[in-house]
């Protein structure tokens, strides 16, 4: 095979790929159409957008207190991971958090 035909058998290999791709976006497109009708929920309200559950203002230094916290069989470290992890998962500031205590469960109890 020459290289002439080599390039030419690469474009058709190519412009082939790209056909059967268009081909499976079209299926996609009209599957995903087809459901869409048997699942659409007849709805007399608008449709908006969400909303955000609370809203966080910012730290402000006269509003931040602090107060004791009961660790039960937890170290200071372990305790601070608690809260840091809480804190980020729950989208809740660190000085916004109010942990009174922190106790460790054990499996045998």
């Amino acid at each position: 095979m020459t290289l002439p035909e080599s390039i030419w058998v690469a474009l058709v290999v190519f412009a082939g790929v790209i056909v059967v791709l268009i081909c499976l976006s079209v299926l996609i497109r009209l599957f995903s159409l087809s459901i869409g009708l048997f699942h659409r929920k007849k709805s007399t309200e608008p449709i908006t957008e969400p909303t955000v559950a609370s809203v966080h203002k910012p730290y402000k230094e006269d509003e931040f207190s602090s107060g004791d916290m009961i660790l039960k069989d937890v170290d200071e470290p372990l305790a601070a991971m608690i809260i840091a992890i809480v804190s980020d998962e729950s989208g809740i500031p660190l000085s916004e958090l109010q942990v009174k205590s922190i106790k460790l469960l054990r499996r045998d109890q």
